[in-house]
């Protein structure tokens, strides 16, 4: 009996000694790579320096990834016979953006340690970086993940959400990643920098009845009945370059640009929130960083799972 006792707390210390080595920190490469963020960071601020569009494309990036498979940085492989790439899926073909300025991240670290520092975590930092440049919150990273050898386009049709959810939908996709109802909300407001193409707010501009009728005719002016489905408008007509909270008050006067924007705000359980976020920006900011935490954290590969691939785009 003591001898199954001593084993079994051995490997109790083996599981939680495991545990302990799989957990993310922030200071995970202080001692491997110690200017790994800076470099990251440098590369960030000079893409959005040349396109402010940037910022909310690499947080949007990340976004993108962890919902499939978790931050693990399948959503930037490409193509093989082996592999069925991501970037290919519904709602990220034509659509995502920044894979150029992840790998020359990637690249400006390898020059100061290479095999060392992985894309999943350079797409962490990256998101963190874009968001602080353009005046939205920063946060520490929780480091350590490693990349992905797969991809999955199947999931990324599945799991990812769409401009057409209703909130349940919404919230029910989230849930199923471990982030509630608030932490969907803020995530959301993200969208205060973004863009969508005419195909993806048409319907909603000329049919919806819970829009504001002069801000669905100035979209009209971008996104006619037919033609022109690539037509860019900002998700934010107000200040569509800066991180404020300006999306959650546009909601509140029916100004959402695609029918996912406005459900938050439409007679439902998350009108309070987006009330709150209008009202207060830091309160926003701050669940905002929280919420990116959070999802940062969606089944990340560590320990020996996985590999640090030299090029983001392949596997090693």
């Amino acid at each position: 009996m003591a001898a199954k006792a001593a084993a079994s707390f051995i490997f109790m210390l083996f599981l939680l000694s495991t545990a302990c080595q799989a957990r993310l920190s922030s200071s995970f490469y202080d001692k491997s790579c110690p200017n790994a963020e800076s470099a990251i960071r440098t590369a960030i601020s000079a893409a959005i320096a040349r396109e402010r569009r940037m910022a909310a494309s690499l947080i949007r990036l990340h976004f993108h990834d962890c919902f499939v498979q978790g931050c693990d940085a399948s959503i930037l492989l490409d193509e093989t016979s082996s592999i069925q790439s991501e970037k290919t899926a519904g709602p990220n073909d034509k659509s995502v953006r920044g894979y150029e300025v992840i790998d020359k991240a990637k690249s400006e670290v390898e020059k100061i340690c290479p095999g060392v520092v992985s894309c999943a975590d350079i797409i962490a930092v990256a998101a963190r970086d874009a968001s602080a440049y353009v005046g939205g919150p920063s946060w520490a990273v929780k480091l350590g993940r490693r990349d992905s050898t797969t991809a999955s386009r199947d999931l990324a049709n599945i799991d990812l959400p769409a401009f057409t959810d209703s909130l349940e939908t919404l919230i029910s996709g989230f849930q199923k990643k471990g982030l509630t109802a608030r932490d969907m909300v803020a995530l959301s407001g993200s969208h205060t920098l973004g863009q969508a193409q005419c195909f993806t707010f048409r319907d909603r501009i000329y049919n919806a009845s819970n829009i504001d009728a002069g801000f669905a005719s100035t979209r009209k002016r971008r996104c006619p009945l037919t033609g022109g489905q690539a037509n860019l408008a900002p998700l934010d007509l107000v200040t569509p370059n800066s991180f404020d909270n300006n999306y959650f008050k546009n909601l509140m006067r029916n100004k959402g640009l695609l029918h996912s924007d406005q459900v938050l705000f439409n007679g439902g359980s998350t009108d309070s929130i987006v009330t709150e976020y209008s009202r207060n920006p830091a309160k926003f900011s701050s669940d905002f960083a929280s919420a990116m935490i959070k999802m940062g954290n969606i089944h990340p590969l560590t320990g020996s799972a996985g590999q640090i691939r030299r090029i983001c785009s392949a596997v090693n």
